[in-house]
């Protein structure tokens, strides 16, 4: 049985500062659960252009308001929505009152990855 807490990641190294907030890294490869899992914040009034090309995501909101836009196409994010892009496929993830996301992460990340974050490019891991 494995149990942990996010309170025992702030200021670890498992509390790793993305690039526009916080990702808490509840379960990482080295735990062998196949995925991995996150409590992400995502700072107010940001913007990330973002793409996962080694990775399969889904969040699930379940604090704040915020947009995702893909292809043109807004998608309203707040508590209780889900939204899970392709593999590869650039999205912009925009937080309005700022967010707290569940992530979820196939293949499990490794732990340190940040992104890197341009108001022109994606960025990805």
């Amino acid at each position: 049985m494995l149990v942990r807490t996010v309170g025992e990641l702030i200021g670890g190294d498992r509390d790793v500062a993305w690039g526009n907030g916080y990702s808490r890294r509840l379960l990482l490869a080295a735990d062998g659960r196949g995925f991995s899992m996150t409590e992400t914040l995502v700072a107010p009034g940001t913007s990330s252009i973002l793409r996962y090309d080694n990775h399969f995501e889904a969040c699930y909101c379940v604090e704040g308001r915020g947009e995702v836009i893909v292809y043109g196409v807004s998608y309203p994010i707040s508590v209780g929505t889900m939204y899970a892009p392709e593999r590869g496929e650039t999205h912009l993830l925009r937080s309005i009152e700022g967010m707290r996301l569940i992530c979820t992460f196939n293949p499990p990340l490794i732990g340190p990855e940040r992104h890197v974050l341009t108001e022109t490019e994606a960025s990805t891991y």
